[in-house]
């Protein structure tokens, strides 16, 4: 046998060469220059997660629409349905990525199938989890955050609704992390930006009422943004069983195997301690800012929603850095991997920071979309000039936990989730107990941020990227021979 890497020139009978035999197509994932496939993966998660922004934006304004009472409300909810967003497409999402990118890294598809199937059955009983939970504890819950009377009533109606079906977004976001893992970020961004446009239309109608459709309020604006997501599942499912991904979902013959979902949970359930300890700490924070009344809290929602429209682009450079670093590892290119994780930090931090800056500098930009209430201005204006210039640091751990979830090593940014949600936690107690304004509070909120992303980048340099031989040898025994 010849070494591996040296080609024989082929010849025929009469010792003539005969044309040289093509070599395989190039995986640009694994192969191409990093930025420029780092880009190329993301701009349609960039224009997908901006349609999504426009979603938020719109919500906030027809809800703005429905009364003080309603953003208040929305505010009280927003965690919840954050936590369930950011649990199926970012952690669990990310986890069924990393986990098909990796087998196809290795070379080894029929596992990539298997891992697909497994994965759709996660995204089931997830959904459940979280619809029985939701239905059952929600209502004392937003409870126990502050919100009281019509506050609560609306609170409670959108809980009902969206959580209701919360299986929806579960398979909706578990289609979209099988297709990233193949390197597909074209379809399930478009599909975003279809159920964008879908949910904006559907909410405003349901919500505000149009013509002869009631004014649903609250319910209706739950209810559009579910049936976006279904439309959003059937076109995901359809492109997927049709054969035209690079994998097929086995399910005929399907043999459960632990293996399959230990290889997913062990990045997915993981990375769930991330957004949960996330949602927790805005929580607790909602849970101190609503002591001080109605405006302070609904300001406070407004610049949440900032927070989240920057850090969405975070989130498209994070996943699709996903199966590059996944791919790389299965590949065994661990350097390569690591200088994908923090090109993808220095994007992240740089265009979060930068926007996060000009709308500190200029609130109104932001504030003046959503309400014209004096207290609600005020209060929105002060909680962006403290904090929006630090959501560079929240761009830098998304960047940073999507990269360790394609090396399969998430425990470093959950512990840095953690160490935030404890300092936003003791913190916040010691400020409650010294009177401290609402000012001092959006401080602590944002020297949290800090926290989190100079930990969570600590964590990837800490971090030993290279995967055990067994494991290498359980995915793809051929890649095991091959010497480091």
């Amino acid at each position: 046998m010849s070494d591996i890497g040296v080609a024989e020139i082929p010849v025929d009978e009469d010792e003539q060469p005969l044309p040289p035999i093509a070599e395989p197509a190039r995986n640009a994932l694994i192969d191409g220059p990093i930025l420029r496939t780092l880009l190329w993966l993301a701009w349609p998660n960039v224009i997908a997660l901006s349609a999504g922004t426009c979603v938020v934006i719109a919500e906030t304004s027809y809800i703005g629409r429905l009364g003080v009472e309603s953003l208040a409300a929305m505010a009280l909810v927003f965690p919840f349905v954050i936590l369930t967003m950011t649990m199926s497409g970012g952690a669990m999402g990310g986890g069924v990525a990393s986990a098909v990118a990796r087998a196809l890294g290795a070379g080894d598809v029929d596992r990539a199938s298997a891992l697909v199937a497994h994965a759709l059955l996660i995204g089931v009983c997830f959904g459940l989890t979280f619809m029985l939970g939701m239905l059952i504890f929600g209502p004392s819950l937003l409870e126990m955050l502050g919100g009281r009377g019509k506050v609560l009533a609306n609170a409670i109606g959108y809980v009902q609704i969206f959580f209701g079906g919360a299986i929806v977004p579960w398979l909706m976001n578990t289609l979209a992390g099988i297709l990233r893992g193949t390197g597909n970020m074209k379809l399930p961004s478009l599909v975003i930006l279809n159920s964008a446009i879908c949910q904006i239309i559907l909410g405003g109608t349901l919500g505000l009422g149009l013509g002869p459709i009631p004014q649903f309020g609250m319910r209706g604006v739950a209810a559009g943004s579910l049936t976006a997501y279904s439309i959003s599942i059937s076109i995901m499912a359809w492109y997927l069983f049709s054969g035209r991904a690079r994998v097929i979902p086995k399910f005929r013959g399907l043999r459960i195997r632990r293996a399959m979902f230990f290889d997913i949970l062990k990045v997915g359930a993981v990375s769930c301690l991330s957004p949960l300890q996330s949602v927790l700490s805005i929580t607790i924070f909602t849970h101190m800012l609503a002591g001080f009344g109605t405006e302070i809290l609904a300001g406070y929602g407004i610049g949440a929603r900032l927070e989240f429209m920057l850090t969405s682009i975070a989130f498209a450079v994070g996943i699709a850095s996903v199966p590059m670093i996944g791919m790389a590892i299965g590949a065994r290119r661990i350097a390569r991997a690591r200088r994908i994780a923090w090109t993808a930090g220095c994007i992240s931090f740089v265009s979060v920071g930068l926007v996060g800056t000009v709308i500190a500098i200029f609130p109104d930009l932001w504030v003046d979309i959503f309400t014209r209430d004096p207290g609600v201005r005020a209060a929105s204006r002060q909680y962006l000039s403290a904090a929006a210039p630090m959501y560079a640091f929240i761009g830098l751990s998304i960047a940073m936990y999507f990269s360790s979830q394609g090396a399969a090593k998430v425990l470093g940014p959950v512990f840095a989730q953690s160490a935030r949600l404890v300092f936003v936690a003791a913190g916040g107690w010691w400020l409650s107990t010294h009177n401290a304004t609402p000012a001092i509070f959006f401080a602590l909120a944002a020297a949290s941020m800090v926290v989190l992303g100079v930990l969570s980048a600590a964590s990837v340099i800490l971090t030993r990227w290279e995967p055990k031989r067994g494991a290498v040898a359980e995915t793809c025994p051929a890649l095991s021979a091959i010497p480091d």
